[in-house]
């Protein structure tokens, strides 16, 4: 997916605009950036999923950049800062970067302007804090940055914010998502985790020889890599999602990377058929694997949980009931997900993942005829009535599955503000229990007759 970063030094109204274009968009993740008027408020990135025009993309508020000569108090934490938004400039197909025409044109902006030129990247320069078209001639000191166009906004009243994004929209090809017919055909598997957790090893083992770079400094993959994987016979399109490469002349050797995993996995899932989530037996399940785990839920692709470097495991009976209890406990959201240990780099047990991807695509391609949907629907009405609705009884006309891919139904009732969440749960799992669907997500949607 296309990536767009805003970028600017502190206290220019990053994260306003940021809230502005997840608010306007078609935003799914409801995230927001904290804002106030104190510099250096936003430290990590923060990001979002949005749309303008009919194109998606992701959207990422970044700490204020400082020029590195400038005096602070706390260094360290400035430094940090200003390689988490280099890291974004890295990452980003478009660059936002964004001014503040109140205060004018400072050293932080003409080091930051430079590195943008020397980055390659598609760079909109945006004048923020211009609400009226009188404001306008403040435009012209920002034109030493060496841009073509200043484009003038105010991400508080939302004044030339339709100008901005029709811009930015411009920029994002349109995706025409037409596949050759082979690669149509092969199922597509995203090989997602956090860094360090084998993702390049593994697939390499799987492909047999060193198709991809490994090493043991976490982020050693740059973009998203496609790599056919024959296994007796039936080819598969495995996606190294992984982490960054660091460039020596903008990174330090000590950048923490770890935040933006969740980024680069997403662009990998969205075109995947199903996800191997890997995570790292010897260290157990951590937040960055539950915030990855949760975006292929939320994107409704097939899953698997892929418990790697296990050749390091001490006591592997003891701890398999251990960790599978901590991802019983941490990833209930997923609990529909198969689990399987591994070694990536001994090459043990990784064959059993293509079986598994098979029946997790049967799974999600599985439809269930409506009458036999309405006799399983009536089974556990029977079995437990749902509780009367503001005093009047809560009928269930019906249920029919309308789309695949994942399994979607549709219910309906006379009341659905009274199918509450665990009413959903519910009857969820009665179906999973009725029909597998192993290793996929399902939707259910209730709506009146």
């Amino acid at each position: 997916m296309y990536i767009i970063a805003i970028v600017g030094r502190a206290n220019v109204g990053k994260s306003t605009l940021f809230n502005r274009m997840v608010r306007m968009g078609a935003d799914r993740t409801k995230s927001t950036a904290i804002t106030e008027s104190i510099p250096g408020v936003t430290r990590d990135r923060n990001y979002a999923e949005s749309e303008w025009d009919e194109k998606r993309f992701i959207v990422i508020d970044t700490g204020g950049f400082y020029a590195e000569e400038m005096p602070h108090e706390d260094k360290e934490i400035l430094r940090q800062v200003r390689e988490q938004a280099l890291f974004a400039i890295e990452e980003a197909d478009l660059i936002i970067h964004l001014l503040d025409a109140k205060e004018g044109l400072n050293p932080s902006d003409m080091e930051l302007a430079n590195i943008l030129r020397e980055s390659g990247k598609k760079i909109l320069w945006v004048a923020n804090k211009i609400d009226t078209p009188a404001k306008e001639d403040r435009l012209l000191e920002f034109y030493r940055t060496g841009a073509e166009e200043i484009i003038p906004v105010s991400a508080v009243t939302g004044y030339g914010f339709d100008e901005l994004m029709d811009k930015a929209a411009a920029a994002i090809p349109k995706e025409t998502g037409i596949r050759p017919s082979e690669e149509e055909e092969m199922p597509r598997v995203a090989v997602v985790g956090r860094p360090n957790v084998g993702k390049s090893t593994l697939i390499n083992s799987l492909l047999g020889k060193k198709r991809l770079i490994v090493s043991p400094v976490p982020g050693t993959t740059r973009d998203p890599i496609d790599s056919v994987c024959s296994y007796y016979g039936k080819k598969y399109l495995l996606i190294d999602t992984a982490g960054i490469r660091r460039r020596g002349k903008i990174y330090s050797q000590k950048f923490d990377i770890e935040r933006f995993s969740v980024v680069r996995a997403m662009r990998s899932i969205e075109k995947a058929d199903v996800a191997i989530i890997i995570l790292d037996a010897s260290e157990g399940i951590v937040e960055q694997d539950k915030k990855i785990a949760g975006v292929v839920a939320e994107y409704g692709k097939g899953a698997l949980f892929l418990l790697n470097k296990w050749d390091i495991i001490k006591e592997p009976e003891a701890e398999y009931k251990r960790i599978t209890q901590e991802l019983k406990n941490k990833m209930w959201f997923m609990d529909y997900a198969p689990c399987i240990t591994t070694s990536g780099l001994e090459k043990k047990r990784i064959t059993k993942i293509f079986p598994l991807i098979d029946e997790i695509i049967a799974e999600r391609e599985k439809r269930i005829p409506t009458a036999d949907l309405n006799k399983f629907l009536s089974k556990i009405i029977s079995a437990k009535p749902f509780p009367a609705y503001k005093g009047k009884e809560l009928k269930f006309f019906y249920i029919t599955q309308v789309g695949v891919k994942p399994p979607t139904f549709t219910l309906f009732v006379n009341y659905p503000s009274g199918v509450k969440d665990h009413h959903i749960r519910h009857i969820e799992k009665a179906l999973r229990e009725e029909y597998s669907f192993k290793g996929t997500p399902i939707r259910i949607h209730v709506k009146s007759r």
